[in-house]
């Protein structure tokens, strides 16, 4: 009986602690008003307004407006996510030394990783619900079978590691403030001319440049699951090549405090 009531001193297991990690992260995230706005509300509002203004855009004729659009929308809420949000809320959590004490704790850096990057999928499960809502309620009518399916997840998969570790790449590096204006600035440039929302045929000559960039294999992947059932094997490669340079420049610049 003497020894019911030892204490057991010892960190939790590795997953209950990313788990619990991811937990606070997504709560965190969603109850970011800024953040919020970048992760649902811009992107909703991106999808009704080019359905809206769909005669005036030079779209694939075979599908309808919303078909073509709502795609490159979900691809846009993966790079609000994985990209922007992660970047600006990592930054500051830096600048303030939260990263730092974090690290003192029985959570590991690679625990702490996995957590933020949970978070993400978590976040992205909202974001994806919600913009399918909206755009259902305007006229979408996806039909991308078992393959565009798979497709489409490995997509988000490829494209959520890709945009995270450039946003974790640009988080480690540069001071809070400039985190904020690098992050939002990149944002505007591929949301505008990065091929994420429009097919990249859409920009004439650079949209064979833009399918090289993180936006452009992941939205061109998208349009390729949901309007076509095929799974874009070359962006695919594209976006497992940008995770991977992005991850390693990260994993040698990134400064925990």
């Amino acid at each position: 009986m003497s020894g019911t009531f030892t204490p057991m001193p010892g960190a939790a297991p590795m997953p209950k602690m990313v788990v619990t990690q991811a937990r606070m992260e997504s709560r965190l995230m969603l109850r970011n008003g800024e953040q919020l706005l970048i992760a649902v509300v811009i992107p909703v509002i991106v999808l009704v307004g080019l359905v809206s203004a769909s005669d005036s855009l030079s779209l694939d004729n075979d599908h309808s407006a919303v078909d073509v659009i709502t795609p490159g929308v979900l691809a846009l809420a993966v790079l609000s996510t994985a990209f922007t949000s992660l970047a600006i809320a990592t930054g500051f959590e830096r600048r303030y030394g939260v990263l730092k004490r974090l690290g003192t704790s029985p959570l590991p850096r690679s625990g702490l990783l996995a957590g933020k990057i949970l978070a993400l999928l978590l976040v992205e499960v909202l974001q994806i619900a919600v913009i399918s809502v909206v755009a259902l309620l305007l006229g979408w009518s996806p039909s991308p079978g078992p393959v565009g399916l798979v497709g489409a997840v490995l997509a988000v998969l490829l494209g959520t590691a890709a945009f995270a570790s450039l946003g974790l790449l640009l988080a480690g590096t540069l001071r809070a403030e400039a985190t904020l204006a690098v992050a939002n600035l990149v944002y505007l440039l591929l949301l505008a001319g990065g091929a994420v929302i429009l097919p990249a045929t859409a920009y004439g000559a650079f949209g064979d440049i833009a399918v090289w960039l993180p936006s452009g294999a992941l939205g061109e992947a998208m349009r390729d699951a949901f309007l076509h059932a095929e799974i874009a094997w070359r962006e695919l490669v594209v976006l497992g090549g940008w995770a991977v340079v992005g991850g390693f420049a990260a994993s040698r610049t990134f400064s925990w405090e």
